[in-house]
């Protein structure tokens, strides 16, 4: 249940949570943040997008002091005056993955599969391309072979013959944990990431450098990769109210949906209570 006074530390997912259908964010949800900043409580940026997206990540979020991306593969300090510092920055390899590919394979049929490997500004991701992906202009059509010749910072997959929250069941009882985290956020492909990588494990990262307690941080979300944050974060668990049901069961309150600014609705009514 939240707790009286306000949180130390407040994190929210972007996409689908704090940016709005439009790909934009309010004027209204930006001079919240601020006033956040200003009571001095740091805020977290908490995404799936990987590090290529980092400037995109920060106009979205321009309060944040640090950034949790690649779904906690990549976690950013942006409050240092010298420069942003990488506190984490986790890769599987591409022999797992390849593993990983032929299991579930083996157990589902093809994939569609797309591979994030570079950490350039917009690079593309590698891959098949798949009409449901809803950014089209940052992908280039490469084999599986290519796409299994290096690291990566994640890979996507998708069957036509399962719907995504049934996929991720049968690729979390075929992958162990400690192989690679599993998990999708809203965009219709299984996510795969290293192990140990989400977004509790990466807002553990800012809340040790910050000397907070899970137990003093907010979060906001929206998708099942948030779900990792919410078992974690005590002072509450905010879902908007345009959330996937399982993030919606999990949270202790719900708010406005990402179009009607939910999370700087909720933030403003803190701050002036």
């Amino acid at each position: 249940m939240t707790r009286p006074g306000l949180p130390k530390l407040i994190a929210t997912d972007l996409d689908g949570t704090l940016v709005r259908s439009d790909n934009t964010v309010s004027a209204y949800t930006h001079g919240v943040l601020d006033r956040v900043r200003a009571a001095g409580i740091p805020v977290v940026g908490a995404t799936g997008r990987g590090p290529r997206l980092t400037e995109l990540t920060r106009n979205d979020i321009r309060a944040a002091d640090f950034l949790v991306m690649a779904g906690g593969g990549r976690v950013v300090d942006q409050s240092d005056p010298a420069g942003p510092v990488v506190l984490r920055d986790e890769r599987l390899p591409a022999e797992v993955l390849a593993r990983i590919l032929a299991d579930l394979e083996a157990a589902v049929g093809p994939l569609t599969v797309m591979v994030e490997a570079s950490d350039e500004h917009d690079a593309p991701l590698w891959g098949d391309y798949h009409p449901s992906w809803p950014y089209p202009d940052r992908f280039e059509a490469r084999t599986r072979a290519e796409c299994l010749s290096t690291d990566v910072i994640k890979a996507f997959a998708r069957t036509a013959d399962h719907q995504v929250d049934e996929l991720l069941g049968v690729a979390r009882r075929i992958v162990p944990a400690e192989v690679a985290t599993l998990t999708q956020a809203g965009l219709g492909f299984v996510e795969i990431c290293p192990p140990g990588a989400d977004k509790a494990t990466g807002l553990a990262v800012v809340a040790q450098t910050l000397g907070v307690d899970p137990g003093d941080v907010l979060v906001f979300g929206d998708q099942p990769n948030d779900l990792p944050m919410f078992e974690w974060a005590g002072w509450a668990r905010v879902a908007v109210s345009n959330a996937h049901p399982a993030v919606r069961a999990a949270a202790d309150e719900v708010t406005l949906r990402n179009d009607d600014d939910g999370v700087a609705v909720y933030l403003d009514r803190l701050l002036s209570r």
